[in-house]
């Protein structure tokens, strides 16, 4: 592997910004006057929306908080909403959370769009980095609160890092038990501080797989997700990307794994489910001698969920330094194929009513 100046990539460069973010974020979010507003409101759910990254943000959340409360808590990707709003939304008055970058990709406008027409009195809480996007512009009937998040999340990049990061610690911050954020932002941006150049090295360090698995417990299996989504992304497709849940890995999908496949475990801090990780990673290595088996396990003293973003940041790195190391662009891998975009478009919108 190469020692290439990646700093010259806009994503490298913002994978790397997220612990100062996170710190300045910390202070800066208006946590108390948020969770007053939410407790004013007459629900018995909250949804936790977006597609894509976006929707992963939703099911670290879901899972991470479980477990079940009142409100109750689910994730409803925006992909969902928009094939099925009648379904989803006749009758319902949940408080819909809104993840997105752009805040105007198209599933974003037809939920939107969905709302309006079929729950215009439902509470929304948009959490955007884009001040121009629908989410931060668009006014509603019912009660509404935008959350913008700082300049530098909207990541220049085709890959979701530091907005994926920020936005789901927003999240949490609103819905977990309440915390000293602050001082919680800021011992996250100790860690990953601590941990990115490690995970550099390694990443310089480790051959380009033709498929890598990661896998997860919980919260992990859903940033496990988002890992193997990160990588897919940066290198076009080219490392072909697998993820589960720890025990669900045996039930079949473990077929995936070839000679020579990389897996990660995504170790969780939580007992039983750290033992049955540990069981995994040693059956891993007895079975597939030429894989390169990762047990990876950061920092986690606040729970799985809030320690997600610095799993994630792994696969964000492996990713980055794979797609220089292929030639690609890695800001745009997709660039002149015209079949993935920075913001998905093109999607027809068809009536709700239809």
């Amino acid at each position: 592997m190469t020692n290439s100046d990646l700093t010259r990539h806009a994503t490298w460069r913002e994978i790397h910004a997220q612990p100062a973010i996170w710190e300045a974020w910390g202070r800066a979010l208006r946590v108390s006057e948020l969770r007053a507003w939410i407790g004013t409101l007459d629900i018995d759910e909250v949804w936790f929306c977006g597609a894509g990254t976006s929707a992963y943000i939703g099911e670290i959340v879901v899972a991470g908080l479980e477990p079940a409360r009142v409100p109750r808590f689910r994730a409803v990707p925006t992909t969902d909403i928009v094939s099925r709003p009648h379904a989803f939304l006749e009758g319902r008055r949940p408080l819909v959370v809104n993840f997105g970058r752009s805040g105007n990709s198209t599933e974003t406008i037809g939920t939107l769009d969905a709302l309006d027409l079929l729950a215009a009195d439902a509470p929304r809480l948009q959490i955007t980095c884009n001040p121009s996007g629908a989410l931060a512009t668009r006014d509603s009937e019912g009660p509404c609160k935008v959350v913008l998040l700082p300049e530098a999340t909207h990541d220049a990049g085709f890959a979701m890092t530091s907005s994926f990061s920020t936005m789901l610690l927003t999240a949490l911050a609103l819905f977990d038990a309440p915390c000293d954020v602050p001082a919680r932002f800021a011992a996250l941006a100790s860690d990953l501080t601590a941990l990115l150049p490690g995970y550099a090295q390694t990443a310089r360090q480790t051959r380009i797989p033709e498929r890598i698995v990661f896998v997860g417990a919980g919260p992990l299996a859903f940033a496990a997700r988002e890992c193997a989504l990160k990588v897919m992304e940066l290198t076009a497709g080219r490392v072909a990307a697998l993820w589960d849940s720890s025990l669900g890995f045996r039930h079949g999908p473990k077929s995936f794994v070839q000679p020579g496949t990389d897996i990660v475990v995504l170790m969780s801090p939580e007992a039983p489910a750290a033992r049955y990780d540990a069981d995994l990673v040693a059956e891993l290595k007895v079975q597939f001698p030429l894989s390169q088996v990762t047990a990876l396990a950061p920092p986690m003293p606040f729970g799985p969920a809030w320690g997600a973003p610095l799993a994630v940041a792994f696969a964000q790195v492996l990713a980055v330094v794979w797609a220089d190391a292929l030639g690609l662009t890695v800001d745009d891998p997709f660039a002149g194929q015209g079949t993935l975009s920075r913001v998905v478009s093109g999607v027809t919108l068809y009536p709700v009513g239809a």
